[in-house]
Protein backbone atom coordinates (compact mmCIF):
# COMPACT_ATOMS: atom_id res chain seq x y z
CA UNK A 1 0.00 0.00 0.00
CA UNK A 2 1.35 3.36 -0.71
CA UNK A 3 1.77 6.00 1.31
CA UNK A 4 -1.04 9.16 0.98
CA UNK A 5 -1.98 12.66 2.06
CA UNK A 6 -4.47 14.18 3.76
CA UNK A 7 -5.52 17.30 4.67
CA UNK A 8 -7.38 19.00 7.66
CA UNK A 9 -10.09 22.05 6.86
CA UNK A 10 -7.87 24.88 7.60
CA UNK A 11 -4.91 23.81 5.54
CA UNK A 12 -7.47 22.89 2.50
CA UNK A 13 -9.18 26.23 2.48
CA UNK A 14 -5.53 28.28 2.56
CA UNK A 15 -4.68 25.91 -0.94
CA UNK A 16 -8.25 26.16 -2.19
CA UNK A 17 -7.66 30.29 -2.16
CA UNK A 18 -4.26 30.11 -3.64
CA UNK A 19 -3.90 30.99 -7.74
CA UNK A 20 -4.54 27.90 -10.19
CA UNK A 21 -1.16 27.54 -10.88
CA UNK A 22 0.29 27.43 -6.76
CA UNK A 23 -2.53 24.93 -6.02
CA UNK A 24 -1.68 22.75 -8.40
CA UNK A 25 2.31 22.84 -7.21
CA UNK A 26 1.10 22.71 -3.87
CA UNK A 27 -1.18 19.74 -4.25
CA UNK A 28 1.57 17.84 -6.35
CA UNK A 29 3.95 18.81 -3.85
CA UNK A 30 1.86 17.70 -1.12
CA UNK A 31 1.64 14.08 -2.91
CA UNK A 32 5.26 13.93 -3.47
CA UNK A 33 5.94 14.50 0.06
CA UNK A 34 3.46 11.73 1.33
CA UNK A 35 5.77 9.53 -0.44
CA UNK A 36 8.98 10.85 0.36
CA UNK A 37 7.88 10.17 4.19
CA UNK A 38 6.69 6.83 3.53
CA UNK A 39 9.73 5.88 1.91
CA UNK A 40 12.29 7.40 4.96
CA UNK A 41 9.85 5.81 7.28
CA UNK A 42 10.31 2.54 5.65
CA UNK A 43 14.07 2.43 5.16
CA UNK A 44 14.16 3.46 9.35
CA UNK A 45 15.12 6.89 7.94
CA UNK A 46 14.50 10.38 9.12
CA UNK A 47 11.64 12.08 7.17
CA UNK A 48 11.87 15.35 5.57
CA UNK A 49 11.98 18.57 7.74
CA UNK A 50 12.78 19.58 10.72
CA UNK A 51 11.11 17.72 14.11
CA UNK A 52 8.42 19.28 16.11
CA UNK A 53 8.38 16.42 18.88
CA UNK A 54 10.11 14.07 20.65
CA UNK A 55 8.01 11.30 19.24
CA UNK A 56 8.63 11.39 15.49
CA UNK A 57 5.13 12.70 14.54
CA UNK A 58 5.07 16.24 13.65
CA UNK A 59 7.49 17.66 11.15
CA UNK A 60 7.64 21.28 9.61
CA UNK A 61 9.24 22.08 6.07
CA UNK A 62 8.98 24.79 3.92
CA UNK A 63 7.93 23.92 0.07
CA UNK A 64 10.77 25.12 -1.62
CA UNK A 65 10.75 28.67 -3.19
CA UNK A 66 6.99 29.76 -2.74
CA UNK A 67 6.74 30.88 1.10
CA UNK A 68 4.73 27.84 1.72
CA UNK A 69 5.33 26.11 5.38
CA UNK A 70 3.71 22.93 6.14
CA UNK A 71 3.35 21.16 9.37
CA UNK A 72 2.35 17.19 9.18
CA UNK A 73 1.88 14.41 11.12
CA UNK A 74 2.89 10.87 10.66
CA UNK A 75 0.38 8.18 10.61
CA UNK A 76 2.25 5.39 10.59
CA UNK A 77 -0.49 2.50 10.66
CA UNK A 78 -2.78 4.65 7.78
CA UNK A 79 0.53 4.92 6.16
CA UNK A 80 -0.40 8.43 5.50
CA UNK A 81 0.70 12.45 6.07
CA UNK A 82 -2.03 14.64 7.79
CA UNK A 83 -1.41 18.04 7.04
CA UNK A 84 -2.75 20.17 10.40
CA UNK A 85 -1.16 23.58 9.40
CA UNK A 86 -0.24 25.23 6.07
CA UNK A 87 0.85 29.04 6.11
CA UNK A 88 0.90 30.64 2.98
CA UNK A 89 3.25 34.05 3.03
CA UNK A 90 2.00 35.61 0.39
Amino acid sequence: MSWSVWTEERPTQTVLAMPVDLRRKTANFLRALALEVGGAIDLDRSPPGDALDDEGVRYSLEMPGEGIIVEYMIMREAKEIRVAVLVWLH
